[in-house]
């Protein structure tokens, strides 16, 4: 069975942090790392991270490391965790896994992918404390044509960091997109897809704080397609926020 390691950031959100370990220890997968990354926050975060230390020591299958001192932002963090890794399949998760099967269901995918087959994804829900904000359904596509997969759901072969590099810091609200068009933008890498709800996302995520926020990641996602050479670049742009446009009307 491959290691699974889940990267989990934070810094000073201790509710949502509870939420996300409450559903890593509910996971049927018997090998995960987890790699927790807290900002040195003052919250009662790393109360809440030794408890769960201490439950990790006695569930089998499970394993925990983690860090807290001060960073430079959410991409750095992700990148310091991913460092801390050592597993076959990696996967950021500051979110909530919303099924026992969600880390065994992707990993899966990834396995059965075949050789071109880079990692897995699949669909998710945002929501803001019980209440579903917007259900989006990823699709499979391409690049070219505005599609994205929802990077809360995927799950990556190690290689791919290994290849592509990490986060880039540079980007204030878009480097997971940035790194995804890095290795998305070569059509033979190829992503599983698993067309069931296994994540449910916080709302409020760094690209959905607000329109000013919106609006810098629209133009950190049409410098990440022209850094990358990707042609047409704000067409793709103006067709992936229409995507994003579209999924609104999928409240619950």
């Amino acid at each position: 069975m491959k290691k699974v390691s889940l990267l989990v950031t934070v810094y000073n959100a201790k509710e949502n942090l509870a939420v996300t370990l409450k559903s890593i220890e509910e996971q049927d997968y018997q090998n995960i790392e987890v790699v927790i990354v807290d900002g040195a926050s003052t919250d009662g975060t790393v109360d809440l991270i030794r408890q769960f230390e201490k439950r990790a020591a006695h569930r089998a299958g499970l394993n925990l490391k983690w860090v807290s001192e001060p960073d430079n932002g959410l991409y750095d963090a992700m990148n310091k965790a991913y460092r801390l890794s050592t597993g076959d399949i990696i996967a950021v998760c500051n979110d909530r896994l919303c099924r026992p099967e969600s880390v065994s269901s992707l990993a899966a995918a990834v396995e059965a992918g075949g050789p071109s087959c880079v990692g897995a994804h699949s669909d998710l829900v945002y929501v803001d404390g019980e209440r579903v904000v917007r259900r989006w359904h990823m699709g499979e596509g391409k690049l070219s044509e505005g599609w994205m997969p929802g990077h809360p759901t995927l799950f990556l072969k190690r290689e791919v960091y290994e290849k592509y590099g990490l986060y880039d810091t540079a980007y204030r609200c878009a480097a997971d997109y940035e790194f995804m068009v890095r290795f998305l933008k070569d059509e033979n890498n190829r992503l599983a897809y698993v067309p069931e709800v296994l994540i449910s996302m916080f709302y409020g995520g760094t690209s959905n704080a607000g329109i000013r926020n919106y609006l810098i990641s629209f133009r950190e996602g049409y410098q990440a397609l022209k850094r990358n050479g990707v042609g047409f670049a704000l067409w793709i742009t103006l067709r992936r926020s229409m995507r994003v446009l579209l999924q609104f009307g999928k409240s619950a």
